[in-house]
């Protein structure tokens, strides 16, 4: 069976995450655990408190989402404005599920940018100073 992973990270405001997790935490993980959820797990951080949670699908979630107790809990973040990020996958430091990818080397183990050649500029002189009908061709000087 698949996990599907989601984060709620909750950054330190007005009064700790810390403070909030111990207001909320329970109530977060009895609606967690009474609507499907496999596994859950709180990371505590210097900035603030990520609840890591998977689900068997992404509608486990949207229904544990919808619960009144957790839009409770999610609406009293100590940083109501800045201070909560949900999205799917684990949170906190725990990285990407995407490899990454290599980064370009500096220094010897670099290739030059590439650059578009300066454009080639030819000058003639206008036609109005030879004129149509002067058999010289355009390539002769003028004079």
């Amino acid at each position: 069976m698949s996990e599907h992973w989601w984060s709620i990270e909750v950054l330190d405001g007005v009064f700790s995450a810390e403070r909030w997790r111990e207001a909320h935490g329970n109530s977060l993980i009895e609606a967690a655990v009474t609507h499907g959820a496999l596994d859950w797990n709180w990371e505590r951080h210097s900035w603030g408190t990520v609840f890591e949670i998977a689900f068997p699908d992404s509608e486990a979630w949207l229904d544990f989402r919808r619960l009144p107790a957790v839009t409770a809990a999610l609406d009293a973040v100590p940083d109501p404005i800045n201070g909560l990020m949900i999205y799917q996958g684990r949170g906190g430091s725990s990285g990407s599920g995407d490899r990454r990818r290599p980064k370009p080397r500096v220094g010897s183990g670099g290739a030059e940018v590439p650059s578009e050649p300066e454009p080639l500029i030819v000058a003639r002189p206008p036609e109005d100073l030879i004129g149509p009908t002067d058999p010289r061709p355009l390539d002769q000087p003028v004079g």
